[in-house]
């Protein structure tokens, strides 16, 4: 059974040595002073290890299975969601007005690590009823906010999202499902949703989903969809449950990883739904809740990958295996511990410094989008819009590679089932893919961010950078955090420089090097945070060998991973050429 540990004092050093947010102006930042967010983080580090992580490897094995329509999660699931429920976990950063707790998204986001490095798949469903919750949070009206939002918020009902056809992906112009308007304001839809995550399953009484079809008279492409609540069971002007409604599951796909998350093809065959925001603009709805997502899949993707490497770590310090090149380091023992290879010990220094450094990233980034939501801060918005593309993608790239960095220092043992690190492989390859697959998101991030609003938020990007490094520029200590984040920051401007010479006369320039420039951006992001972090530890007057570890572990990713922007910008200024060269029947 896979071990897991939250890593609380990493947390905290980071919510309050670094980011410093008890200080912040941000409204509700003030409440979270040190022994509080403690107490939430152990009491969730509490739930993770002695309910969720104890039904990983199991939920894993056992799977979801559907019989005669109704589809049931793996043994334990049920009960766990139900003490979730009962500790209020659901809610923790949920509106008060319909039953929340009103803490902030960054609280959420720290304990929603913990609960995904735990139990990822189970996790997703209460991850997706939060999807939905602010969704008609911010879209619905009034009456639908009452009917819906204290049901998601307790879990008693989950929620889903519904984008994916059969036919149609990431092009949703091409979708099909219809919504026929009745004489009551309500529709029906029909249509058939694949890769439906949560689509059914045993843990709630209702299930609300939202699905994204197109009604009449809203022309073709994106401009025609409009965005609508379907309840799986139809709920009365009391709110009280009525007749199943006309959707259904057609099967559960067999997938790679997460298997005790339902991932379904869900039918609709007329069934009733309602609009959720105004008609033919469900993609500016369902793009309300885009950050929030995308955040969520980039912390999966580090999450898993913390997960992994405690795992990687444990084992390298306990399998015998050689001996130190410079001498016995057990001489009593037959062999050395792996831990004190060069190559091992490499190994163990990427997963750290990424999964220390992704962390702190997604907590700066959940920091700025409380700041737009509950200050109205339009310069957060704008930068934390700029860089989620580059969170997911980078961080679920980046959570993969770890995820089998750490099964590799497993050895075969890492290939064999019965223990944990094949699942970690295979959970964390999902993250890659949905939410807006890596490469759109670099597509996303070249073809529209760094453009919006006249190129004023990869500008003010640089001059954080900017500011920061001059800020610092006398500390003698400092020198080795800077100077490496300066060359990175550089190589990021060329590229954007590149990009704009051959907008125009050459757009496949800038799209062959899409990828390229969200690995660089996602380097850069966390250099910068790794400076960040070693500002605080120089700074810390307690716990020498904890700010030291830190002060090792952000030089080695300056000196070792950082570089790495170099070979992304020679990549980039390469051109389209390399990459569009070859005909296509050649391939």
């Amino acid at each position: 059974m896979p071990s897991y540990t939250a890593p609380i004092k990493d947390m905290q050093f980071l919510l309050h040595q670094v980011l410093n947010v008890s200080a912040s102006d941000i409204a509700g930042y003030a409440d979270l002073d040190e022994a509080f967010t403690a107490a939430v983080l152990e009491e969730a580090g509490k739930v993770a290890s002695d309910l969720l992580a104890p039904l990983n490897a199991s939920g894993d094995r056992e799977g979801c299975t559907l019989e005669n329509g109704v589809v049931r999660t793996p043994k334990g699931f049920k009960a766990a969601f139900a003490a979730m429920k009962d500790g209020g976990w659901t809610a923790l950063d949920c509106d008060p007005a319909y039953g929340g707790q009103g803490l902030p998204y960054l609280m959420g986001t720290a304990v929603g690590e913990i609960f995904v490095s735990a139990n990822m798949a189970f996790n997703m469903y209460q991850g997706l009823t939060h999807g939905a919750y602010s969704a008609i949070h911010t879209h619905g009206t009034e009456a639908q906010k009452q009917t819906y939002l204290p049901k998601l918020i307790s879990c008693d009902w989950t929620g889903t999202m519904n984008l994916t056809e059969p036919h149609c992906g990431t092009d949703l112009g091409l979708m099909r499902t219809r919504a026929e308007p009745q004489d009551d304001g309500s529709y029906k839809i029909t249509g058939t949703k694949i890769f439906i995550s949560a689509g059914d399953h045993d843990l709630a009484e209702n299930i609300i989903h939202l699905v994204l079809a197109k009604a009449p008279g809203g022309g073709e492409g994106t401009k025609g969809i409009s965005l609508f609540i379907v309840p799986k069971r139809l709920v009365g002007a009391d709110g009280a449950l009525g007749a199943r409604n006309a959707v259904s599951v057609g099967k559960i796909e067999d997938k790679m990883g997460i298997h005790g998350n339902a991932t379904c093809v869900m039918n609709y065959d007329g069934a009733t739904g309602y609009l959720l925001g105004d008609l033919h603009k469900g993609m500016r709805a369902m793009f309300t809740m885009m950050n929030e997502a995308r955040l969520g899949v980039g912390l999966q993707g580090y999450a898993v990958a913390e997960a992994a490497y405690q795992n990687a770590a444990a084992y390298a310090r306990d399998r015998l295996q050689g001996r130190a090149v410079t001498g016995a380091q057990n001489p009593t023992g037959p062999a050395d511990a792996l831990i004190v290879h060069p190559d091992i010990r490499r190994s163990l220094m990427d997963q750290k410094s990424f999964v220390e450094g992704a962390r702190a990233f997604t907590f700066w980034s959940a920091q700025m989008i409380d700041a737009s939501v509950r200050n109205k801060d339009a310069d957060a918005e704008g930068m934390v819009s700029l860089l989620i593309p580059v969170l997911k993608g980078f961080l679920t790239d980046r959570g993969f590679e770890t995820a089998v960095q750490a099964q590799q220092i497993w050895g075969g043992h890492g290939y064999i089932e019965d223990n944990p690190m094949s699942q970690f492989v295979r959970d964390a390859r999902i993250a890659q893919i949905y939410e807006g697959a890596n490469g759109v998101q670099a597509l996303d991030l070249v073809g529209r961010k760094l453009a919006q609003d006249g190129g004023k938020h990869v500008m003010a990007f640089f001059d954080l950078i900017k500011t920061f490094l001059k800020q610092n520029a006398d500390d003698p200590q400092m020198a080795p955090y800077l100077e490496p984040l300066k060359k990175a920051s550089k190589d990021v401007q060329a590229a954007t420089m590149f990009f704009i010479s051959q907008a125009a006369k050459n757009p496949n320039a800038a799209l062959a090097g899409s990828y390229d420039f969200m690995l660089m951006m996602g380097h850069t992001c966390l250099g910068l945070i790794w400076a960040k972090i070693a500002k605080a530890a120089l700074a810390a007057t307690t716990d020498p060998d904890f700010h030291a570890a830190k002060l090792i572990t952000a030089r080695y990713y300056m000196t070792r991973q950082l570089p790495a922007t170099a070979l992304h910008l020679a990549r980039i200024e390469s051109g389209a050429d390399p990459v569009m060269a070859l005909p296509e029947a050649a391939f």
